[in-house]
């Protein structure tokens, strides 16, 4: 992977900034609907609630179709690249909802909406940087890459199944990341725990109480000063 700025950073550069700022802007708007305050109201049709995950699907589909039929150059493909971005984020925003088929917005299960965009925004900012992970390698190192990129995959993926789910998505583009938290202790709830930690044994409760139900992380308060602190039960929005 080598990282400097190309040729093909312009429009990664215009979907990074759209994703970056449609996801503050609608993260303001929401607090201030959670709150109370401003012109701003849930949207509706029919008396059905319009969550704005909705809008960031139609835009990223229209940008991708368009993007698929025209083949545009500039300008129109740096409008493209912003649309996109900026459907990206209305989608993930709402990453939480659609994993859970629920309204847990403002739950502790709608920080995973959070984490992800947080992860996707790191990740953006290494490709605007030039980062290419999965560039192609020429000869003999074709092979080495395919097998750096298949382990690195198999890293990030036991680290989700070990309720890292952050650590797993950042470490696509940065290993280290994905190996430690693959090596390191899963969180009682996940997957892997449920799996491989029996119960009463030392390793479950080494993760209980590494993870206590009531440990608010590093990440985890970076999440609450952009999205505003969970709630214990569901709250409309």
């Amino acid at each position: 992977m080598t990282i400097g700025f190309d040729a093909d950073s312009g429009p990664v550069l215009w979907l990074f900034a759209a994703f970056v700022v449609t996801f503050v802007v609608t993260r303001v708007i929401v607090r201030l609907i959670r709150a109370g305050k401003g012109p701003f109201r849930d949207a509706a049709i029919g008396g059905v609630h319009v969550h704005h995950h909705v809008y960031g699907i139609f835009l990223i589909l229209l940008a991708g179709l368009a993007e698929f039929v025209y083949r545009p150059g500039p300008p129109w493909v740096q409008v493209l690249a912003g649309v996109f971005g900026a459907g990206a984020a209305l989608t993930l925003d709402e990453f939480a909802l659609w994993l859970h088929l629920d309204d847990v917005y403002w739950t502790e299960e709608g920080r995973k909406s959070v984490d992800v965009v947080l992860a996707a925004s790191l990740v953006g900012l290494l490709l605007v940087l030039g980062a290419r992970p999965f560039d192609d390698a020429a000869g003999e190192g074709r092979i080495a890459f395919a097998v750096t990129a298949a382990v690195n995959l198999v890293f990030s993926v036991v680290a989700v199944l070990k309720g890292k789910s952050s650590s797993g998505v950042i470490g696509l583009v940065i290993s280290l990341v994905a190996i430690v938290a693959a090596m390191r202790l899963a969180k009682p709830g996940s997957l892997w725990a449920r799996k491989r930690y029996p119960s009463g044994s030392r390793k479950l409760e080494r993760s209980r109480a590494r993870f206590p139900p009531d440990r608010r992380s590093r990440w985890a308060r970076v999440a609450d000063r952009l999205a505003g602190a969970p709630v214990k039960k569901k709250a409309q929005r």
